[in-house]
């Protein structure tokens, strides 16, 4: 493949809670369910995307992203995945969809986040990266990314193959797509069937019916447990049956059909193989458990809150609230992060600059156990929850956000600050020391900046380690 798998479009927040029926609820004769597990996802062009990554490709998520928890939790999960996240901002709240369990089975779907809210312009880097597929996958949820119109003049200028996943409230396929891959009630939905006709002829019409109104090339009907329906340029489609039976929970075989659709597109198939490798995984997918045996264990959540004085300003819910009001102020987003261990002036001085080039400073700080990753088992010296308590406290210093990961990646795709800002070595190295910063690549997904300041010499955090346990030891 020449480039990265894209995957565009909406991406939602799936959770699974599961539990126990053991009684009906006194006030009402509806099921109590008694939690026992409960478990996070990606969800919608996010749950794609995590497929595609999984198959072995380099796989781009050009999606929204909300300033809330459930951004940040996406972002978490998604960098857990493998998957690199070009953000739009996403004005109003991460949309959920919560499913309740018990014994395999659904009980009841509860969906939050309400109506779908605006998706911000496109960087100039995220049509750069649909320019340079190898194969794009739009996985339209109805919620608006694919309606972007800077999106769909990039999509239709592309000479990558673009496989559309469509729903029935979103726009319809750019003109001269390779494939669409719509399931029976979304066909049913934009192409009234005629009364009586049999389910192959119902998905037949509903297929040459679509590839006529969106010029697509071939548009392929998925039929649940019976296969596939492929409609080319000829008058006689294709059926393409499962290999076998296989019963289980259908959640997410769509997304996993047009993923490896996608992937099959990008390596040069034609299109009949691709729609017969993709019946055949989705198939081999629901057989083998379903989404809860096909994504890799999950990550731990970011903290929202810290206990203790400064607690406030520390977490996702603290950063979530300063992002709203400096952004709906027109304001300027700044962050820096690192360790922190022991803070110290040197510490203090890079923060002070930092904060005097925006409106606001955010400070991302490694948690426990991303330090001892990057620094052995000896360290921190200071727990996270007193490291951001210390950093809460400084004046110039306006939220902390905890992160897990070795790399400040996943928080960025969620802050998507304007400005990210590193001191020390960085600044007397010599040569382009911001193109040279290694999140330098990660800000121009959505158009931010890298920038060093002058950091006090002589100011080291293993120095003073060192020096301490010198101390001790005389």
């Amino acid at each position: 493949m020449r480039g990265p798998v894209v995957v565009l479009g909406d991406t939602l927040l799936d959770r699974d809670v599961e539990g126990v029926v053991n009684r009906l609820c006194p006030d009402s004769p509806v099921p109590v369910l008694d939690e026992t597990a409960a478990s996070d996802r990606p969800g919608g062009a996010g749950l794609a995307a995590v497929f595609a990554a999984a198959q072995g490709a380099e796989v781009v998520l050009v999606t929204a992203l909300a300033d809330d928890a459930g951004g940040a939790r996406l972002s978490a999960l998604l960098a857990a995945a493998g998957v690199q996240v070009y953000p739009l901002a996403l004005s109003g709240a991460t949309p959920e969809k919560i499913r309740l369990r018990a014994r395999g089975r659904v009980l009841l779907r509860h969906d939050r986040g309400g109506t779908s809210g605006e998706p911000g312009q496109p960087s100039d880097e995220v049509l750069r990266v649909i320019g340079a597929a190898s194969a794009v996958l739009v996985s339209d949820y109805g919620r608006g990314v694919a309606r972007q119109p800077a999106l769909r003049d990039a999509l239709s200028a592309t000479r990558a193959p673009v496989v559309w996943d469509p729903h029935p409230r979103g726009p319809a396929a750019v003109p001269g797509v390779h494939l669409a891959t719509p399931n029976e009630s979304e066909v049913r939905e934009l192409v009234p069937a005629l009364p009586g006709a049999s389910r192959l002829a119902t998905a037949s019409r509903g297929a040459q019916g679509l590839r006529r109104r969106w010029r697509a090339g071939a548009v392929a009907v998925t039929l649940g447990g019976d296969g596939a329906l492929l409609c080319h340029a000829g008058s006689t489609p294709l059926v393409v049956p499962t290999p076998g039976s296989a019963e289980g929970d259908t959640c997410g075989a769509g997304d996993r059909f047009a993923a490896t659709a996608s992937l099959a597109l990008a390596q040069g198939a034609l299109v009949s193989e691709a729609v017969q490798a993709a019946v055949a995984e989705a198939s081999a997918y629901v057989a083998g458990g379903g989404v809860a045996a096909a994504l890799p264990p999950p990550v731990r959540p970011s903290p929202t809150s810290v206990a203790g004085p400064g607690g406030d300003r520390v977490g996702v819910a603290a950063v979530a609230t300063l992002l709203g009001e400096v952004r709906a102020g027109g304001g300027t987003v700044v962050a820096t992060g690192g360790c922190f261990d022991l803070l110290h002036a040197g510490h203090v001085s890079t923060l002070q600059a930092a904060r005097q080039l925006g409106d606001c400073l955010i400070v991302c700080v490694n948690s426990d156990a991303s330090v001892a990753g990057l620094k052995g088992p000896d360290r921190p010296v200071m727990s996270e929850g007193d490291r951001s308590r210390l950093l809460a406290a400084l004046s110039c210093v306006d939220a902390v956000l905890i992160f897990d990961e070795p790399t400040p990646d996943a928080a960025l795709s969620w802050v998507r600050p304007d400005i990210w800002v590193k001191g020390g070595d960085y600044a007397t190295g010599g040569g382009d020391a911001a193109a040279a910063l290694p999140e330098a690549e990660v800000l121009r997904r959505w158009g931010g900046n890298t920038v060093v300041v002058p950091y006090l010499d002589g100011r080291s955090t293993t120095d003073m380690i060192v020096r301490s346990i010198g101390e001790r030891t005389r």
